[in-house]
């Protein structure tokens, strides 16, 4: 986990976040980075996901729509997260950076996504997306315009869902009190940072 303290001296270093102005390039195709999000339903995950790939040109892999499109022709199980792994394996080996969207709930699928990374020699960069304030949560969650067909989430099934705590490093984004594209900023600062780390 990233300290505060560690995050400010890692955007002193880059020279502050970026700021929406500044157009950021297409990152060198001979070291690709696997952005791997998790973070549970409506923490703002999947909007933050979005824009960081957008942002950097980045292949945008999304759990979500894949275990919908499996959903409506059988089981899912684990089939979106192993189908996911090997799309992000696929465009890494070819030098493209991969944004993975998902809850990412357990150590397991957290294990495969720096398996992946280790595979194609990419630079995994884990960040947790949370929401501190259950009320606002909660209020996200029932309030969101939901873009995948479909019965609709529960907060119970939020609060119930398995979610283990994340042992290895990773960049945490609060989204509590944060508008998008601060986090947004935070997290290529963090991204420019771990790349120049290699």
């Amino acid at each position: 986990m990233v300290t505060f303290a560690a995050d400010l001296l890692l955007s002193q270093i880059v020279g502050c976040y970026y700021s929406s102005s500044m157009s950021m390039p297409r990152w060198n195709s001979a070291s690709p980075v696997l952005i791997i999000f998790g973070g549970l339903p409506a923490t703002g995950k999947t909007t933050l996901a979005r824009a960081v790939a957008s942002k950097v040109s980045a292949t945008y892999v999304r759990i979500d729509s894949i275990e919908h499109v499996i959903r409506r022709s059988g089981t899912v199980e684990d089939l979106a997260y192993r189908v996911a792994y090997a799309i992000a394996e696929d465009n890494l080996r070819v030098g493209q950076s991969v944004v993975a969207d998902s809850v990412n709930p357990i150590r397991l699928t957290r294990e495969a996504w720096l398996q992946v990374a280790h595979r194609t020699k990419a630079r995994p960069i884990a960040v947790e997306v949370k929401c501190s304030d259950q009320g606002e949560h909660r209020r996200r969650l029932e309030q969101r315009d939901c873009d995948i067909p479909g019965p609709s989430l529960l907060w119970e099934d939020v609060i119930s869902r398995e979610y283990d705590p994340w042992g290895s490093d990773r960049f945490v984004v609060d989204t509590f009190g944060c508008g998008i594209e601060e986090n947004v900023n935070a997290i290529l600062t963090h991204v420019a940072v771990q790349k120049q780390a290699v």
